[in-house]
């Protein structure tokens, strides 16, 4: 059964077209990797599944049962949230606050599953520690984890591994797989870096101005748009 499923959809970025035609599907259980170029909209794509940008033309459907607020989000970075002044604790409750509605405080499951997710994400011994004073590394981990409060269906990543050490990297990606294969959580995730792509994600997305792949990962590594974008193109 298809999570969401995108059809004859076009992007635009302030007002300019940035990519056309994207169709693809993804079901229960999928680690889907988006990868292209600077600029080529996957970022974008991923903001217009979460309902933050309209398309510009074209549809998103949702399987039954799935909608925005029911999708956990690890979007990149910036300076000011690198500095945050709170605990891993409350980053990592207030992404409950999808599911709280208008209540004030944390109900008693909403504190159990904060807690399941710092011990699932191995931050239990440092949630009362002020974020800003983490490694780049713990504070994706505290971001992942507050993405899981948020949903345990579907989580949507942007770049989680931006600006880390290879072993950190290595580490991260080792937590993705286990959270879709072990806890069964489907995976949307933008990344560079091909050669993780491919490693673990079941799915490759391939965008440009167009698509240029959308598949399974074992057809996209046959396929000429993996070649072009590892530089093996013919000139």
């Amino acid at each position: 059964m298809a999570l969401i499923t995108c059809r004859n959809l076009s992007l635009a970025y302030e007002g300019k077209t940035i990519v056309t035609d994207i169709n693809f599907s993804i079901g229960e259980g999928d680690y889907l990797c988006i990868v292209g170029e600077n600029g080529s909209g996957k970022s974008t794509l991923m903001r217009t599944l979460l309902g933050l940008k309209s398309p510009f033309s074209g549809e998103i459907t949702f399987g039954t049962g799935l909608n925005k607020n029911k999708i956990g989000y690890l979007p990149q970075q910036t300076e000011v949230q690198r500095d945050f002044p709170a605990s891993v604790k409350e980053i990592v409750m207030s992404g409950c606050l999808a599911s709280s509605g208008f209540h004030p405080f944390y109900n008693k499951e909403q504190k159990k599953r904060a807690q399941e997710n710092m011990e699932k994400l191995g931050i239990s011994d440092i949630q009362n520690r002020c974020y800003r004073e983490l490694s780049g590394g713990q504070q994706q981990r505290v971001l992942l984890a507050r993405a899981l409060c948020s949903a345990s269906k579907l989580l949507i990543l942007d770049e989680p591994a931006a600006g880390l050490d290879p072993v950190v990297t290595a580490e991260m990606y080792s937590i993705i797989e286990k959270l879709n294969k072990k806890d069964k959580i489907t995976v949307i995730m933008v990344s560079h870096d091909i050669a993780q792509a491919v490693k673990y994600a079941t799915h490759i997305l391939h965008i440009s101005e167009k698509p240029l792949f959308s598949g399974k990962t074992e057809d996209y590594l046959l396929s000429d748009a993996c070649s072009l974008f590892n530089g093996e193109g013919k000139n």
